[in-house]
């Protein structure tokens, strides 16, 4: 099997550390999915040109949501029980929100700006860690803790949220950092 994915993908990276934990026999390959070969790499492989992907055989799974379900049940896994997928779907949502807000950076928009996008990415950002920092010290599937930790480091490594807000939150991200996991998929790396 071999997962696809650029180095500073929070998806890919809860990926590549949640494999690792378990010893799972997956590949890993970086992508640069902004160079003319990597794009076209990508576009080859994926319908809706995003990372992470993973191939399997003749088999490609296009989100990293879907890669996980696939790896758990490849490796026969535990799945997540209906509180840890909300805890993950808040984590999916942050993510995405300050996926949105960055991509909107680079495209020369001010996010700054009052605007019903930006204001409203913000929102999102903002109540799924206040209800992630309630939940903090009950996190416990492997998964999710590692989601939520690349959420958060992630957020600091692009300069997106303030966390100062939330001490279980930074005490839960300063106490994975020093992970190997998480020491070998840094993407503040090369």
């Amino acid at each position: 099997m071999q997962l696809y994915g650029s180095n500073t993908s929070p998806f890919a990276r809860r990926l590549r550390i949640w494999c690792e934990q378990h010893n799972l026999a997956v590949s890993y390959q970086h992508l640069d999915i902004f160079s003319p070969d990597g794009r076209k790499f990508l576009l080859a492989h994926s319908p809706v040109a995003k990372i992470p992907f993973l191939v399997d055989g003749e088999q490609v799974i296009y989100d990293s949501n879907v890669i996980y379900e696939y790896l758990t049940a490849h490796f026969k896994l535990p799945g997540m029980s209906w509180d840890e997928r909300n805890q993950f779907t808040m984590i999916n949502a942050a993510n995405d929100s300050a996926i949105e807000l960055l991509l909107s950076q680079r495209s020369g928009f001010d996010t700054n700006e009052e605007r019903l996008f930006f204001d409203l990415q913000k929102q999102r950002i903002t109540l799924c860690l206040k209800a992630l920092e309630q939940q903090a010290g009950i996190i416990e599937h492997a998964y999710v803790r590692a989601s939520l930790f690349c959420l958060l480091d992630w957020l600091q490594f692009r300069e997106l949220h303030d966390l100062t807000p939330y001490p279980a939150l930074i005490a839960f991200w300063q106490a994975l950092q020093a992970s190997p996991q998480a020491q070998a998929t840094d993407p503040r790396q090369g």
